[in-house]
């Protein structure tokens, strides 16, 4: 895998300039994360440093929304959900995994319907298949075309928020204002006469990817109950309801949040961590460990599986090689040669050859100081001679 990468960018996408920006690691698998109504992708900001290291995440800003063109209307479920699937084109993303909020939710339950070839797993948050009443999305249109947005703001926050946000995420009522500014108010409206006509519930049955569904507990725009028939409408998917939590849900309670996307998309850490762990050390070994586990050392022995295994070598910016590198090299300078009986095969097992090992062990000669490569050295030669 590649270094982290952060790009903000300008693509064509269908003849319209998108503002788009891609974090994570060369190499990694996508993620298209989804925005909604009203925002841009800095909606995402607080999730991506978890989400980035473990994907190549994409987010853009929808038509007139912040730096994204806003051509002209009408505007259909149709054309939102072409639009992302041509940016997966232009970037070279034969599949992704995708993640959506409320709008990006919609358009995100569109792909998984019309192109399931290309979504590998799906979250979905606070979202529906049918808005409020087609009235309700042209009254609000006609109010933007003529006063513009900023009126919208002091009503978004209360449908978008409890009166505990303040506590929870100081910046989120600044963000939302300044997301909305940023809006084109005929590209504005254009999406919301979209929303009033768009209608995915009877096609939910074709969604076959793995899918979550979450809802904010206190959500007025999409209840629980909502979250609960799209749950039910898709076969296999599971559902999460965050406590405390209104409309823009991973504004206003992101670990949560973060936490059910991440243990959908990538598995919980204790879970990815014993796969990885299993391969890196091997299956005897880890066999032999859980063996020895008792009541008071299985909480020590969680505690690996789930931050060393499941969060420090599951990150993609170094390949396994590098890791069981850095790892042998610490070791020997910590003088902690009983631990290379292990990490030694382990090594091998990632690709490192007898000549590679033998060199980070001189490296540490230098770096380190002789006596603790010499006892290194000692031990990793009876460790190999046991191999053979």
């Amino acid at each position: 895998m590649g270094q982290v990468q952060m790009e903000q960018t300008k693509l064509k996408i269908r003849g319209n300039d998108f503002r788009v920006r891609i974090d994570g690691a060369e190499g990694s698998p996508w993620l298209l994360m989804l925005n909604s109504l009203s925002t841009t992708y800095e909606m995402w900001d607080e999730q991506i440093p978890a989400l980035a290291g473990h994907f190549r995440v994409v987010r853009y800003d929808q038509r007139g929304h912040g730096g994204s063109d806003a051509p002209d209307g009408p505007y259909s479920i149709d054309d939102l959900g072409m639009d992302a699937l041509a940016l997966l084109d232009e970037i070279g993303a034969d599949r992704a995994s995708i993640c959506g909020l409320s709008l990006g939710g919609m358009i995100s339950m569109w792909l998984a319907v019309h192109a399931p070839e290309r979504i590998e797993r799906m979250a979905i948050a606070c979202t529906s298949a049918n808005f409020a009443p087609k009235e309700f999305w042209e009254e609000r249109a006609a109010s933007v075309r003529s006063g513009g947005t900023a009126g919208l703001y002091e009503g978004l926050l209360q449908r978008w928020f409890t009166s505990e946000i303040d506590s929870r995420n100081p910046r989120a009522k600044e963000m939302i204002r300044s997301m909305l500014d940023s809006c084109d108010p005929q590209g504005y409206a254009n999406i919301c006469e979209a929303l009033g006509s768009a209608d995915l519930r009877t096609v939910l049955p074709e969604i076959s990817c793995p899918t979550l569904v979450l809802a904010g507990a206190m959500d007025p725009a999409s209840p629980p109950s909502t979250a609960f028939s799209i749950h039910q409408a898709i076969a296999g998917s599971s559902l999460v309801v965050i406590p405390e939590a209104s409309h823009l849900a991973n504004l206003e309670q992101p670990d949560l949040f973060i936490d059910a996307v991440m243990a959908h998309l990538v598995g919980s850490p204790k879970t990815r961590g014993m796969k990885v762990r299993t391969e890196v050390l091997g299956s005897r070994y880890v066999a032999e460990a859980n063996s020895r586990k008792t009541e008071f050392t299985a909480p020590f022995q969680d505690f690996i599986s789930r931050y060393a295994w499941g969060e420090i070598w599951t990150r993609p910016g170094l390949d396994r090689r590098s890791k069981s590198m850095v790892t042998l090299a610490i070791l020997v300078a910590l003088g902690h040669t009983n631990e290379l009986s292990f990490h030694i095969p382990a090594a091998l097992r990632n690709g490192l050859t007898r000549e590679e090992i033998m060199e980070v062990l001189m490296q540490c000669g230098v770096y380190a100081g002789v006596p603790a490569a010499n006892s290194a050295f000692a031990k990793a030669n009876e460790i190999l001679q046991s191999l053979e």
